[in-house]
């Protein structure tokens, strides 16, 4: 039991650091003259230029989809266009 209670003692104590530690943190974000925040907010811009960025590709992807699914379409109708037109040139040789 005196193990498990120093064990707990010691736990409570590193997590009462780390608090600490994460209260420091936020208050460093908070500060925009700091190393830090200026690191996070220049990662944040670059994280929304690139979902932007993203989405841009994104939707010139479903454009690209979509025309080539047309052209695949105009490619059988001209296939079967130019079987048609083959076997009416074999007829009339």
């Amino acid at each position: 039991v005196a193990a498990l209670q120093d064990e707990k003692n010691s736990l409570m104590s590193e997590n009462e650091i780390m608090n600490d530690r994460l209260e420091q943190l936020d208050d460093s974000l908070d500060d925009p003259n700091t190393m830090v925040a200026k690191k996070y907010f220049h990662a944040q811009l670059q994280l929304e230029q690139l979902q932007e960025e993203n989405f841009r590709l994104e939707a010139a992807k479903d454009d690209y989809r979509v025309h080539c699914e047309d052209l695949e379409k105009q490619l059988i109708e001209l296939q079967h266009r130019n079987n048609e037109l083959t076997s009416l040139a074999e007829e009339s040789r």
